[in-house]
């Protein structure tokens, strides 16, 4: 147990010295208590500490050692990091590039209900990246991103809806995604509707 105490204090106060709750705002202190929790191996540790140097926050920006820090914590199931993880395997940074490796940590991390990894999944299944295409399992992981209000897989949603790709062709149920991700700022999706608008597809003519 106080093992455990002293790991979780460590990154707590990593925390507060990286955001500056209670105390003086420090990016070099908050780099040394999330290493002693990262040690100890505490998954949040890791993944804050794989944050400062992926940014260069507090220590030098590396982007390797990032990447070693967030693979010790999504070896530990921590959702956050196996979705950065993900994406720096498919981007190729601090890693060789490998979208199969890319795919199978965003699985982990979607099935842990994180909508931005369940975005990403979603996204190679569309372009057939590191799996086969299947745009039908694209459309069950965009869906369960946009219903978590990410505003991309919204915009993806309306697309394949208006498109009739991995669904049936449903314009009222484009216009509804559309809507979502244009409220959240989105200009495509407030072009793409401004066009079904004009076309009144979907919409009733007023």
């Amino acid at each position: 147990g106080a093992k455990q105490g002293y790991r979780s204090a460590q990154a707590s106060l990593g925390w507060m010295y990286e955001f500056g709750s209670g105390i003086s705002q420090s990016n070099e202190a908050a780099v040394k208590w999330y290493t002693l929790a990262a040690e100890q191996g505490l998954p949040f540790g890791q993944y804050r500490l794989g944050l400062m140097y992926f940014h260069g926050k507090g220590v030098q920006k590396n982007s390797k050692t990032a990447a070693r820090w967030f693979n010790f914590a999504s070896k530990q199931r921590y959702a956050l990091a196996q979705n950065f993880l993900g994406w720096m395997y498919e981007k190729g940074i601090g890693v060789p590039q490998n979208n199969e490796t890319a795919v199978k940590w965003y699985t982990l991390a979607a099935n842990q209900g994180e909508a931005e990894p369940q975005y990403y999944l979603g996204k190679m299944y569309r372009l057939g990246k590191g799996v086969q295409l299947n745009e039908k399992t694209a459309v069950k992981w965009f869906t369960l991103a946009a219903k978590q209000n990410y505003a991309k897989a919204q915009e993806q949603l309306g697309w394949l809806y208006n498109n009739g790709k991995g669904v049936l062709q449903n314009n009222e149920t484009a216009v509804k995604w559309y809507t979502l991700a244009a409220k959240q700022g989105l200009a495509l999706s407030q072009y793409n509707l401004g066009v079904m608008f004009n076309e009144g597809e979907g919409v009733k003519k007023s």
